[in-house]
């Protein structure tokens, strides 16, 4: 019997809690405990070769088709670049290391020593690397069909809050797309003024297309005040108002 396979027998429980959060039950549970193990432990137990990485590179590749899945069914009208980067938003570093909290799979990392007393379990890096590992496992475990539906189970509830957020910080983006698509022309931004002692200024801008005003925003910084100005411009497009 080799390491993995004997470290996932030790460890059945503990693999076992971690398959309920996900929800998907391993037929070959060392491939969820290959996931799970670092490069620092590997390297502190002379086990070179049974670390998580090369699942970690097969899992980037499964959550980019499966997240773009996922998006494709579930925003049928939306445009190329907006599915682009609401499918970047959802599997990068960040967002990857806050879905493993959720599911607090810092618990069942196998660390060596430094770094966990560094504290290993909570940093970004090695979270989504992790995540990625996990749903490369599940891949070799059980086919496209298993991952596909483990990333419709714990993203699902997660893509309307994100699309929010990155239509929030890339609404200018947004709206050249939209006001390109639409009429062909692109929006002006124009500074009609700005408040306030130098250390707490207020800039209001107005968003204009072909001489018309669409809205306007107002913030402590001109760049901002044109993000709030083009997403209240989207919000009246995608309303159905027109121009």
């Amino acid at each position: 019997m080799n390491l993995v396979a004997r470290m996932a027998g030790e460890n059945r429980d503990l693999l076992g809690e971690l398959e309920e959060r996900i929800g998907y039950r391993f037929s070959d549970s060392g491939k969820l405990q290959q996931a799970l193990i670092h490069r620092s432990w590997a390297f502190e137990n002379n086990a070179a070769g049974v670390d998580n990485e090369n699942l970690e590179f097969l899992g980037d590749a499964v959550l980019g088709l499966c997240v773009g899945h996922l998006l494709f069914r579930s925003y049928p009208g939306m445009r190329e670049g907006e599915l682009t980067r609401l499918r970047s938003s959802l599997v990068n570093e960040v967002h990857l290391a806050s879905l493993a909290r959720d599911i607090e799979l810092g618990r069942y990392l196998f660390l060596g020593r430094g770094e966990d007393n560094s504290g290993g379990r909570g940093k970004d890096s090695i979270l989504s690397c992790a995540v990625e590992a996990v749903f490369g496992a599940v891949f070799v475990d059980g086919g496209f069909a298993a991952a596909d539906a483990m990333v419709k189970r714990l993203f699902a509830p997660r893509i309307e809050k994100q699309r929010l957020v990155v239509n929030s910080l890339d609404a200018k983006s947004r709206l050249q797309e939209v006001t390109q698509d639409r009429f062909g022309c692109q929006p002006v931004y124009i500074l009609e003024g700005e408040s306030g002692p130098d250390h707490q200024k207020v800039f209001r801008v107005a968003v204009s297309l072909d001489g018309d005003i669409l809205a306007r925003g107002e913030a402590g910084s001109k760049k901002k005040a044109e993000q709030e100005a083009a997403a209240g411009a989207l919000e009246r497009l995608v309303a159905g108002d027109g121009k």
